[in-house]
């Protein structure tokens, strides 16, 4: 029999539509009296937090991280019951600084649970599946929403309301559910991970936009409050003159500057060799974190800042994919 521990943490999963039509959470979870009709199961469920996910922080992240560093020595298998609008920040963090051989699953709704058509209960069910599944040993942090299963360190959110939100433009599902099996398409290379003890560290993050100044960033190069920013910049990496020489400010003032794509898929690598293209802001300094998203960015960022890795080090870390 496989044990299972199931941490619940608020969001729509464990909401509920009032009688004027308002989604609000509850002084119960309706998933600790849910019937899962899974045997063969022993489940430990901790209400470990109860907040919508947009009140998520790095220090509930943290909580997670410490609660589950060392799961594998009683538990077979991990669920996280979570909010889908920060989903895949705290399921990126987990993967990055947990380095257990057990399944981590992470799983959310965007329905509550007395919604028509609520996902919350299925979404839970094959959650519990897939942490039971021999198969998902080894795969890192994943993400199980829809019947399909997305590594952490791909997936994101793409829709606000549609129950299929979750993608992995780069990557596609690492595997499907279906009625009697999990099926598997993919294998991941490891991944480095870091172990975490704080997350103070302040680190913005900024889009880029057509006619971005400078301005913004010289205000961040002259605080004393920011460890580091994030430039979501066009294309593959690239920024307008006045923003490059804002990056520079920033540089020259020791705060690490770090690039992905403001793009919605693909990969930020360094092509023109102008003012504000991507080889010059690299040469200066910047470093490009190639294949994820600026939320995900700054999650590594703090992992690499508050583990006081070198340049290269974090660099290193940066570029992983």
């Amino acid at each position: 029999m496989k044990k299972i521990l199931v941490l619940h943490t608020g969001g729509t999963i464990s909401m509920h539509v009032a009688e004027d039509g308002d989604v609000e959470m509850g002084a119960n979870n309706p998933l600790n009296d849910a019937n899962v009709g899974l045997n063969d199961v022993n489940l430990t469920v901790e209400n470990i937090f109860n907040v919508p996910s947009e009140h998520i922080k790095p220090s509930h992240m943290l909580m997670l991280y410490k609660r589950l560093k060392n799961a594998d020595q009683d538990y077979d298998g991990v669920v996280i019951t979570h909010g889908t609008d920060t989903l895949e920040e705290t399921s990126f963090f987990l993967d990055k600084t947990l380095g257990l051989d057990i399944p981590v699953v992470m799983t959310g709704a965007m329905r509550s649970s007395n919604e028509l058509g609520s996902d919350g209960l299925y979404n839970f069910q094959i959650a519990l599946r897939t942490a039971m599944d021999d198969q998902s040993r080894g795969r890192g942090v994943m993400v199980v929403l829809n019947d399909e299963i997305h590594a952490a360190r791909f997936v994101t959110k793409t829709h606000a309301t549609n129950v299929a939100t979750f993608a992995s433009p780069i990557s596609g599902p690492m595997g499907m559910i279906t009625k009697n099996q999990i099926i598997y398409f993919y294998n991941l290379p490891g991944t480095m991970v870091y172990p975490m003890e704080q997350v103070e560290k302040k680190i913005p993050v900024m889009k880029a936009y057509a006619g971005m100044d400078g301005q913004i960033l010289s205000l961040f190069a002259n605080s004393e409050h920011v460890d580091g920013i994030i430039i979501e910049a066009l294309g593959a990496g690239n920024l307008g003159e006045d923003a490059a020489r804002g990056v520079q400010e920033l540089l020259d003032a020791d705060i690490p500057v770090v690039i992905v794509s403001r793009s919605f898929n693909g990969i930020a690598e360094p092509v023109y060799d102008y003012l504000g293209g991507g080889i010059q802001l690299e040469k200066s300094g910047a470093i490009f974190a190639r294949a994820v998203n600026g939320q995900k960015a700054r999650l590594k960022l703090l992992i690499g800042l508050e583990n006081n890795l070198s340049q290269d080090e974090l660099t290193d870390f940066l570029h992983e994919f």
